[in-house]
Order: C-alpha cells, then sequence, then structure tokens
C-alpha cells in the first residue's frame, strides 16, 4: 500500500544551483533555458525546493517567484525593453561610498595610534602603520542594489519577499563571518529575514563586496561553505535534484600566461569543483534511493574562458552558448537520462534536443539603424549643398 501511495503522488523535484559571479548566473540562465525546452513534464516555476548559493541564490530566487527561465533571459541577458524586469551588471559595479566613509571616520584616531606607536611606544615607523589596517573597505562595491531591486520585484502581486509565502521552499546559503559556519536562509529559524536581503549576503563575495549585516550579524558569500548544498532539497524528500553548476576548472594549455588573475580564478575554481565532487558522493550515498542530475560546462570550453559578464554582446554569446552546450550534454546523454527521468515523470523532447536551427536568442540588430543611416544621409546632404560654392 505505502508503494501504490508512492507511486500514486507527484514527484518531488528540487533544483540547487551553485555560484560562480555574473558570468555564472548568464550561464545558469542560459542552461535552464535549455532544460525547460527540452524536458517535459517538468514546471521550473513549481518545484518543490530551490537551493541556491552565491550567484545561484539570484536565480532560484527567482524561480521561486514564478519568473521563468526565459523570462530572466530577456530581461537580465538581453535587456529586452519589453520584459517587466531588466537587469543591469553596472548596478554591481557602484562604489561602496558608505564603507568607504566609515573607514575614513576612523584615520583620526588610527593616525593618532600609529604615530604615537612610533613615536613613544617604541615600535618603527612600519609596525606602526600596521595598526592602520582597518581603514581598508571591506568591498570595493556597494551590493545594496541587488536587495533594494529584488525587494521590489519580489513585492508585486503575485510574487512575495516572504520565504514562507513562496509556493516551494527556497534555500539560501550565506557564511556568517564572525564564526564560518553556513547559515541557511529560508530554513525554520530563519525563514523571517526578507529573500532579498539574503540573497545580497549569499552574493557578498569577500573583497569585492562588503559584508551584509543582518540583526547584528555580518554574512558573506555562501560558496565559503558550500558549493552546492544539493543536501537541503534531498533531505526536504526531493526524489529527483537537478542539479546547476558553472564552475568547473579549465583544462586549457598555459594558464599561467594569463597572469594572476587567471591562475587564482583557476585555484579558486578547482577548490570549489573538488569539494563538488565529494559532495555529490556523499549524496550518493546518503539518500541511495534519490536521483541527482549535474549538468556543468565541459572543463575544455575555450569559449567560456577570460569571457567578460559585463559586456553586452558577451552576455548573449555566453547564455547562447551554455543553452547550446546544454542541449548537447543532453542529447550525448540522451540514452542514459530518459530512463532516469521517466521515473519522475519526465520526458525528453526529442524535437528540441535534435532541432539545429534552435536558439536562445536571435543575432543582435542596432536599435533604430534604418532611421540612423537616414538622418545621417539627410545631414551629409546638407552638408555637401552648403559647402558648394554660391
Amino acid at each position: 500500500m505505502r508503494r501504490r501511495a508512492e507511486a500514486a503522488r507527484p514527484p518531488r523535484i528540487g533544483l540547487a544551483l551553485a555560484g560562480g559571479g555574473p558570468l555564472g548566473a548568464i550561464y545558469e540562465i542560459g542552461a535552464l533555458c535549455a532544460l525547460e525546452d527540452c524536458l517535459e513534464g517538468v514546471d521550473f516555476t513549481g518545484l518543490q525546493h530551490y537551493v541556491g548559493v552565491s550567484a545561484g541564490g539570484f536565480i532560484a530566487a527567482g524561480l521561486a517567484n514564478g519568473i521563468r527561465p526565459r523570462e530572466m533571459c530577456a530581461g537580465f541577458i538581453e535587456n529586452n525593453d519589453r520584459a517587466a524586469e531588466v537587469f543591469d551588471p553596472a548596478w554591481l559595479s557602484v562604489p561602496a561610498w558608505s564603507e568607504y566613509g566609515r573607514r575614513l571616520r576612523r584615520l583620526p584616531a588610527l593616525a593618532a595610534a600609529a604615530g604615537w606607536q612610533a613615536t613613544w611606544g617604541g615600535k618603527a615607523w612600519l609596525q606602526a602603520l600596521e595598526g592602520m589596517a582597518p581603514l581598508l573597505p571591506t568591498g570595493l562595491f556597494s551590493n545594496e542594489e541587488i536587495h533594494r531591486r529584488l525587494a521590489a520585484l519580489f513585492s508585486v502581486p503575485g510574487r512575495s519577499n516572504d520565504f514562507r509565502a513562496l509556493h516551494g521552499r527556497l534555500t539560501l546559503l550565506a557564511t556568517e563571518l564572525d564564526t564560518g559556519r553556513a547559515v541557511a536562509f529560508g530554513s525554520p529559524g530563519w525563514d523571517h529575514v526578507p529573500v532579498s536581503r539574503a540573497v545580497q549576503a549569499t552574493c557578498a563575495l569577500p573583497g569585492l563586496f562588503p559584508p551584509v549585516t543582518i540583526e547584528g550579524r555580518a554574512y558573506v558569500d555562501g560558496a565559503l561553505t558550500k558549493t552546492m548544498h544539493a543536501s537541503a532539497a534531498l533531505a526536504d524528500g526531493a526524489d529527483l535534484v537537478l542539479c546547476v553548476n558553472p564552475l568547473v576548472p579549465f583544462d586549457v594549455p598555459d594558464i599561467a600566461q594569463g597572469g594572476l588573475a587567471a591562475v587564482l580564478s583557476q585555484t579558486f575554481r578547482t577548490m570549489i569543483h573538488s569539494r563538488l565532487a565529494l559532495g555529490m558522493k556523499d549524496y550518493a550515498r546518503r539518500w541511495p534511493g534519490a536521483d541527482i542530475v549535474l549538468v556543468e560546462p565541459d572543463a575544455q570550453d575555450r569559449e567560456l574562458f577570460g569571457a567578460n559578464p559585463f559586456s553586452f554582446g558577451q552576455r548573449r554569446r555566453m547564455a547562447e552558448h551554455a543553452y547550446q552546450q546544454t542541449r548537447a550534454w543532453l542529447r550525448s546523454h540522451e540514452a542514459s537520462l530518459a530512463p532516469r527521468l521517466a521515473r519522475h515523470g519526465i520526458a525528453l523532447r526529442t524535437h528540441a534536443l535534435h532541432d539545429e536551427g534552435r536558439v536562445l536568442v536571435q543575432p543582435w540588430q542596432p536599435r533604430r539603424l534604418g532611421s540612423a543611416l537616414q538622418h545621417l544621409s539627410q545631414v551629409l546632404d546638407e552638408l555637401e549643398r552648403k559647402l558648394q560654392p554660391a
């Protein structure tokens, strides 16, 4: 009877999204659009549980609020004027003026203390100046705009900025700075925090953004302690968890030629991915009856290497690339995936998988090009008339 009851209930499906900065968010939107197009029987705005870490938290919060992947693509990738929401990565490049101001207010006291230590305290000037380290800001750019924009976005009818009012469960991971422990916003005891503030916290990459203060505690990027945290959905009873991870170490030659930034990026990717690999093994051991499907880029994908997410043209190209690569991955794993997905009432849409002309975003065309050229022609004609001798 228990088996018949379990067979009769609808499948419990979860979605876990890892971090990866703006480029990771772009990849995840493209990959989710491909999954939405190619999977029959799954509603990405009607899942049982959403889990987001860092940039993945931004996407997960949108899905939990009923924003479909293609709507995100229209507003966040294409900046389509007809989209209900438009996201501009330039919002994330506003200097953290308030953080700078707080640090500068400490300058007189710290300078006086350093001078006293060097003059009468018996310390060398270099040692005394070490005491002025608190003047350095904890982040270069402000992330307050994330909270402000999302609070407005989730306040329209049909959406909610309250974890407890969402149709499906939403878990957003952040790291408490003073203790180094992971905090799951949206879980009991943490579900009173606004969703927008939790997204701001899980995306607060140290050094880039200041820590986010919530009820007197400072929180930073969730990726410091958790890579995917699909266990939140599995512990909640999910039968199938779809996982999307945009960060993999690149398998390309001469990474060191790219300088310090390339080396640090590869180091970070390697650490994050090795932790993910251990986590996936642990999930399989602890929840042997659940299916876990992991979608991530190919390690030899040169297209993603060195991409600039702040470029409008590259955002479109990266989203399209993620869309096509995810479709290609589904095709290559079609034989093994089909029976696993079928257990949860999901089928692969063969026509969407094998349609060679299928695209996510149309090639970009400059707006009002015809009228601009016509105006330019008129100006040149007028200039030619005025330059002609009388």
